[in-house]
């Protein structure tokens, strides 16, 4: 029995059957549908994409580790066989992508020289986003592994980039005024915080916990604020965005809390069926941790 406070959303197919009933089966339709769940090969359902239509690609592919997925197993392969399987996607949904469309590849540190390579291959690398998990298993013999990276890319040289809205609410350790004016801050009845543009190193996230709403059982489930960030910065309201990797859904889901579009497509149909229930819970609840509405806040900071 779980605590009453524990949220994890973590039920069987069975018991989820509604959930499951409400996605996509890529086999059953000729083109992919806006804002739903799509079960099925992610390369078949890319072909039922239309060209061009896509604003935002967010990948979040299995990292090169032997990985269990509730039934679906990721082995491990030598950096050739990684390289094409890398390449495979990229080069599936390339052709969808508009012309001012950006790219972000979450990665750990071992496929990501594979990955960044690849990206820097066939689009513009703008940079790449470390940010820190404050869970990570130890090590005896070596650092603890507390850090993945996202790859940002763009089509072209045009691209979204909404810097404003995804400065970073920082409090203020040194305080300077001129003449007797606070500058650059501001003192609230928490404190005194300034908003600073945000960098390519991300302190301020807590990766999803058995009390948190958007918690899944999913074992390699990325944040809803990695992705609203990414989001946020990189599309505006009513964009199209691509997950062709969805797992437990957390792009969709915060799509649809920003107001934007998505596809999302998975394998797996547990998965599927979790990310419905997210989806579900997501047309009361547009919260997001450590957001505001307005700008993003630091980690354990109130949500003000």
């Amino acid at each position: 029995m779980k605590s009453a406070r524990n949220k994890t959303i973590d039920f069987s197919i069975t018991d989820g059957k509604e959930y499951l009933n409400n996605c996509v089966k890529e086999s059953e339709v000729d083109s992919i549908p806006l804002n739903k769940i799509v079960i099925g090969n992610t390369f078949l359902a890319i072909e039922k994409i239309k060209d061009k239509s896509v604003d935002l690609l967010i990948v979040d592919p299995p990292y090169n580790l032997d990985k269990s997925f509730h039934g679906n197993n990721f082995r491990k392969t030598d950096e050739k066989a990684y390289t094409e399987y890398t390449e495979s996607y990229l080069n599936a949904v390339k052709p969808k992508l508009k012309d001012t469309a950006s790219i972000y590849v979450c990665c750990d540190y071992k496929s990501g020289i594979i990955i960044g390579k690849v990206i820097s291959d066939n689009f513009i690398l703008r940079n790449r986003i470390t940010w820190e998990r404050e869970k990570g298993r130890g090590a005896k013999a070596n650092w603890k592994n507390s850090m993945e990276d996202v790859y940002f890319a763009t089509v072209g040289e045009k691209y979204t980039f909404n810097l404003n809205a995804v400065k970073l609410k920082r409090r203020v350790i040194a305080p300077y005024k001129q003449n007797g004016v606070p500058k650059d801050w501001e003192e609230t009845e928490n404190g005194k915080f300034r908003l600073t543009c945000p960098s390519n190193f991300w302190n301020d996230i807590s990766v999803p916990y058995w009390s948190m709403a958007e918690n899944t059982a999913h074992p390699t489930q990325k944040p809803e604020k990695l992705i609203a960030k990414l989001i946020l910065a990189s599309s505006n309201e009513g964009d199209l965005i691509l997950d062709p990797f969805s797992g437990s859904g957390t792009t969709g889901v915060v799509a649809k809390k920003l107001g934007r579009n998505f596809i999302c497509i998975e394998q797996n149909p547990l998965y599927c069926a979790w990310a419905e229930k997210r989806l579900t819970l997501a047309e009361t609840d547009k919260t997001i941790q450590g957001y505001n509405g307005k700008e993003f806040l630091e980690r354990n900071a109130l949500n003000k």
